[in-house]
C-alpha cells in the first residue's frame, strides 16, 4: 500500500494472469483519508494496450474508490514474461463539492500552485490459475474408478451366476414334480386295468357257467 498525505493506493503492482488472446483486468482501491475532495488522474507509458475506468475522477472526503485497469488481448507473450509498462497515479486536493467534470488539466501541473502527489505503479505478468482438477468417484475410498467399476462388474456377475442356478433348481424342482405326477397317473391307470381286466374276467367265466 502507497500511503501518501491524500490518497492511500492499493495495491503497489499491478498483476495480470496472462492469457493470449484474452482480454484480462485488475483493480486499482483509493482511499482518500483527508476531509477534503480529492482529484486524481491515471497516466500509462502504453496508452494503446490499456484502457482505465474512469481514468480521472473525484473521491469524497473519508471515502473509497475503485479504479478498474483493462488490458486488451494479446497476440504474443512477452520475452520471459516481463512487461515495462508503468502507471503514473497523480492526486490533488480539489474544491469542496468538485465533480469529474470539474477536474482539468491544469490542476496536476507541478507548476502550477496546487501540491500534486505521485504514485508509480509497475505491471507484472503472472500465470493463469489453472482450473482444480476433477474429483473421480470412488477416489475419497482409495479406489480407483476402474476398481471400482471392475467391483461392481463382479457383483453384478454374481448375482447374475445365483440367479441362474436358482432358476435351475426351480426347473428341476418342477421337472420332478412332473415325473412324480405322471408315475402316480401311470399308477393309476394301471391299476384300474387290473381291476377291469379282473372285472371282465369274471363275469365271463360266469357266461360260461350258465351254457354249460
Amino acid at each position: 500500500m502507497s500511503t501518501g498525505e491524500l490518497l492511500s493506493i492499493e495495491p503497489q503492482e499491478l498483476q495480470f494472469p496472462f492469457e493470449l488472446r484474452k482480454q484480462i483486468s485488475c483493480s486499482l482501491n483509493l482511499s482518500n483519508k483527508t476531509d477534503n475532495y480529492v482529484a486524481f488522474k491515471v497516466k500509462t507509458t502504453n496508452p494503446k494496450k490499456y484502457c482505465v475506468r474512469p481514468n480521472t475522477g473525484v473521491v469524497l472526503p473519508r471515502s473509497t474508490c475503485n479504479v478498474i485497469v483493462i488490458m486488451q488481448a494479446q497476440k504474443e507473450a512477452p520475452p520471459d514474461m516481463q512487461c515495462n509498462d508503468k502507471f503514473l497515479l497523480q492526486s490533488v486536493v480539489a474544491s469542496p463539492g468538485a465533480t469529474a467534470k470539474d477536474i482539468t488539466s491544469e490542476m496536476f501541473n507541478k507548476e502550477s500552485e496546487h501540491h500534486v502527489e505521485e504514485c508509480k505503479l509497475r505491471v507484472i505478468y503472472v500465470a493463469a490459475p489453472r482450473p482444480p482438477s476433477p474429483v473421480r468417484e470412488g477416489s475419497e475410498e482409495g479406489l480407483s474408478p476402474r476398481a471400482s467399476v471392475s467391483d461392481n462388474g463382479s457383483l453384478n456377475a454374481a448375482e447374475s451366476v445365483s440367479r441362474t442356478r436358482l432358476e435351475q433348481h426351480k426347473h428341476q424342482d418342477n421337472s420332478d414334480d412332473v415325473t412324480s405326477l405322471s408315475r402316480s397317473v401311470i399308477r393309476t391307470f394301471s391299476s384300474g386295468i387290473e381291476i377291469l381286466w379282473a372285472s371282465v374276467s369274471h363275469v365271463f367265466r360266469l357266461y360260461l357257467n350258465q351254457w354249460s
